[in-house]
């Protein structure tokens, strides 16, 4: 019997298939947060070292020399020693020479024929000519343009027309004294770099495999906002270890680590062929997903996995400097059951995701270690 009272009408919760969402901009404040956390665990260390060059700059050129305002001191040591962990002898040398030039030529502009626009063209121009010829590089050029417009756009100071010089290059002594007594393996910054850059990419296919597991659009997104942030610490990576490379070219010191870095640069280069790959099979991944009609997706969701826990095993040994054996036999494990008509039979939707693994499986087996052929005949025959 009714009781008048309506039925309350239930509301529509949360759909199995897509879960509760988070917004797309959180997950890309968590990946900006992961990144520049890493990045200061990464620097600190440099970071403390120019703070302190700095200041025995400034003392120097204040207490010993007795220049009352050695602004230029502290300037030249940390633009030389800079933040991060790639600090050759060279780049600090380039630099610090770079700001002794400008303020040299700023001086002397300045004091002979005073400040001014015209002036401040004419020093500029006759920076970077010298710079040029001094150097190849861009840095020198850049820094002595820099010190120059700072030292034609400031008060003449006391001291004569080198004063500033004078602390410009204490700076840079103080840097180079620093850079000499505190050498560092020219490998350390790319192998950490790339275990930080596959460590990224294995995220993406675990939140992927994730995903397709559970046929839930959130997890998917999640992988493919995190593929998408990813690309400043590929780009990181692949500078960092050609940097190093051409470093090893000239410097004695670091000779002997030449084919290993050469090995860091290929690395790089495929694992950001390999995002890449990850990036389209997300996308795609999302579609099939989205999609009415159910597919078979366990069998593809298991060997997203896989590789996912290979790409764990990969980071490791090139953080690490190892062969990267067990990485090798993982993949080499997973490419020979990426057959689509084995995993998807009569699935022609979860076929596209197979075929889609398997570029991005090749890629890693060569990033790995496997021959370019040898990685693609691992593959079954379609």
């Amino acid at each position: 019997m009714s009781t008048g009272a309506a039925s309350p009408v239930p509301l529509p919760g949360p759909s199995p298939r897509t879960g509760p969402r988070r917004s797309d901009a959180r997950r890309l404040v968590e990946a900006r947060v992961r990144q520049g956390w890493a990045r200061v665990v990464g620097s600190w260390f440099p970071i403390l070292e120019a703070a302190v060059a700095g200041g025995i700059a400034f003392g120097i050129a204040h207490y010993l020399v007795g220049h009352p305002y050695p602004f230029f001191a502290p300037v030249s040591a940390w633009v030389a020693l800079g933040f991060s962990m790639d600090r050759s002898v060279r780049r600090v040398a380039e630099l610090a020479a770079g700001v002794a030039l400008g303020v040299a030529l700023g001086d002397l502009v300045v004091h002979v024929i005073g400040s001014g626009a015209w002036q401040m063209a004419v020093v500029l121009f006759v920076a970077a000519l010298i710079g040029r010829f001094l150097d190849r590089g861009a840095m020198l050029t850049t820094q002595a343009g820099v010190q120059a417009i700072v030292i034609v756009g400031l008060p003449v100071a006391s001291g004569g027309p080198f004063g500033r010089w004078v602390d410009a290059v204490i700076g840079g002594a103080v840097a180079l004294a620093v850079a000499l007594l505190t050498p560092s393996d020219p490998r350390r910054r790319p192998r950490a770099l790339g275990r930080s850059a596959v460590d990224e990419l294995a995220a993406v296919l675990h939140a992927l495999a994730r995903g397709l597991d559970a046929r839930s659009l959130p997890d998917i997104d999640d992988a493919l906002l995190r593929g998408r942030a990813s690309q400043p610490v590929l780009d990181d990576w692949t500078e960092t270890a050609s940097n190093a490379q051409e470093l090893s070219r000239v410097s004695p010191a670091s000779r002997r680590y030449h084919d290993e870095l050469g090995g860091l640069v290929q690395a790089s280069v495929l694992v950001d062929r390999a995002m890449r790959s990850a990036r389209v099979l997300v996308r795609r991944s999302r579609a099939v997903v989205e999609a009415e009609q159910p597919h078979a997706l366990d069998d593809v969701a298991a060997q997203v996995e896989a590789t996912a826990r290979a790409a764990d095993e990969l980071a490791l040994a090139i953080g690490t400097g190892r062969d990267p054996d067990r990485a090798r036999e993982r993949l080499l494990d997973v490419a020979g059951r990426l057959d689509p008509f084995v995993l998807a039979a009569d699935d022609w939707q979860a076929q596209s995701l197979v075929l889609l693994h398997r570029s991005l499986a090749v890629d890693l087996l060569e990033t790995a270690g496997v021959p370019p052929r040898d990685a693609r005949e691992r593959l079954p025959e379609i």
